[in-house]
């Protein structure tokens, strides 16, 4: 898999990208087209080197260009290519002109897109709609879409699969469903997250030698994270070097969340793991996991010993809604620690809004609705913005879960890749509390300790769903995978 640029960046900025590309440093478009073309037609012989048919949907614009482009390389490389158009070559302007101009010369023609043709073609490359799609597929342009999805040819998507949002990840009617999209320049911050994966298929990326003083002349919407070198620890090094968490839950019949929690911060490093949960089960919370302290609380005034001993507090797993919980997250809120709300503390927070510039809020899409008082539907059309808005509303760092986590900050607004469908079982939020409270009780940032645990709870994940496959996957799975990658 290609190691990719972190710098992500939206539809608006990559024509920036590619106005000053051709204007500053003199690379005209229907170069930038030819290779792109190019990049496009390599990726196939290199993916399906026995395919010899290619079938290439083409619409109206430059993305039609770069089409037309694989369309003449493929002829003159002995391919039998079908090229189908669902507008008028004739109607094209500027470069795209040029390029459908250069492959008649060549030889070839585009065919009239009909419904109900039957497609041949080892691979077909999608070449219909780019990133400036402003309104929902319909009509032909979503027959040519479905029609594509129906194949079982393979799929190669150029920029950006028709139909997806390059901005947010979404769907705007119908997309294609890609196995490769070859994206150009600028890598669109819409290809990962929310259910772009189910479209874009491998993601790769040509900056088409635009040199790096273009890019240094337009900044990033986001970026993508990745692991970063962790301190090696001092060979004198004692439990107090490490951080006391805290965690507040498990109300009830809930135990279980803020046991995960606790054992995700020791998993990660914490020096001392203390839980405060309900008085009837806290016995019982550590006997398999012994090096958890867990104290049974009645009331607000018994946390209170509990969190003046801690650095950073969990607050919400398993914590439910009751007045025994409301007293707790009151109290919580009161001190002055780094705080790591996730579950109900979330649903708390919804219902009396403060801002804390010293906590990591861990929504999924529900917790994030309630937090913006809106519905998930909302949240899901645009995940980058309901994230922004959250930090805005909120303060400190937000995370929204989901495919293609987001984290924001008041400077930075980042991406991580990490993760499977086989997370989507209870439990895992509590997972990733923990992992963020002990690396925040290790000295890391708010900021690093979001972005470097929501990467390694993903990347734990990936590594237990290898070995045993994503459905039946336990949260609990990922505590020795855990511990494997935060020693990488």
């Amino acid at each position: 898999m290609q190691n990719l640029p972190i710098k992500l960046y939206r539809t608006a900025q990559v024509r920036e990208l590619d106005r000053l590309a051709i204007e500053k440093v003199g690379i005209s478009g229907f170069e930038l087209m030819r290779r792109a073309g190019n990049e496009v037609f390599q990726l196939i012989l290199r993916q399906w080197p026995d395919a010899r048919t290619l079938a290439i949907f083409c619409g109206a614009g430059n993305n039609a260009g770069d089409g037309y482009i694989i369309a003449g390389l493929a002829l003159q490389a002995g391919f039998q290519v079908k090229v189908y158009s669902l507008s008028d070559p004739g109607k094209l302007k500027g470069d795209a002109w040029s390029a459908y101009s250069d492959y008649v010369e060549k030889g070839g023609k585009a065919i009239p897109f009909l419904a109900d043709e039957a497609i041949c073609g080892d691979v077909i490359v999608d070449a219909l709609l780019g990133t400036g799609l402003d309104r929902p597929v319909s009509g032909f342009y979503a027959e040519a879409i479905e029609t594509i999805n129906r194949q079982t040819s393979r799929i190669v998507a150029v920029d950006i699969p028709s139909g997806l949002n390059a901005d947010t990840g979404n769907v705007m009617g119908y997309a294609v469903k890609a196995d490769y999209t070859v994206t150009f320049i600028g890598l669109k911050q819409g290809l990962f997250t929310g259910v772009a994966s189910e479209y874009c298929g491998e993601v790769i990326y040509t900056s088409l030698a635009v040199p790096d003083e273009v890019f240094a002349m337009v900044s990033a919407s986001a970026v993508r994270v990745v692991k970063t070198v962790w301190p090696r620890r001092k060979r004198y090094s004692h439990k107090g070097d490490f951080g006391h968490v805290l965690v507040v839950g498990g109300d009830l019949g809930y135990s279980g969340a803020a046991r995960l929690a606790g054992e995700a911060a020791l998993r990660v490093g914490a020096g001392l793991v203390s839980v405060a949960t309900h008085w009837r089960h806290a016995g019982a919370l550590n006997l398999v996991r012994p090096e958890l302290m867990c104290h049974g609380v009645k009331n607000a005034d018994q946390l209170a010993g509990l969190l003046n001993k801690a650095d950073v507090i969990v607050l919400g797993p398993g914590l439910g809604q009751s007045d025994w919980a409301k007293a707790l997250f009151e109290v919580t809120l009161e001190a002055q620690k780094t705080i790591v709300i996730d579950a109900d503390g979330l649903n708390l927070l919804a219902h009396s809004p403060k801002k804390n510039a010293n906590w990591i809020l861990t929504p999924h899409p529900g917790e994030a609705a309630r937090l913006l008082n809106c519905t998930t539907a909302d949240i899901q059309q645009d995940r980058f913005s309901a994230v922004l808005a959250i930090q805005s509303n909120y303060a400190g760092i937000a995370i929204l879960k989901g495919a293609g986590t987001l984290i924001a900050s008041k400077d930075e607004l980042a991406v991580s890749s990490t993760g499977n469908p086989g997370m989507a079982s209870g439990g895992m939020g509590d997972v990733l509390a923990g992992i963020i409270a002990g690396l925040s009780a290790q000295g890391f940032s708010l900021q690093n300790a979001a972005q470097q645990s929501v990467y390694v709870h993903g990347l734990a994940a990936d590594l237990a769903a290898k070995k045993s496959g994503e459905r039946g996957l336990l949260a609990s799975d990922l505590m020795p995978y855990l511990r494997q990658w935060v020693n990488e």
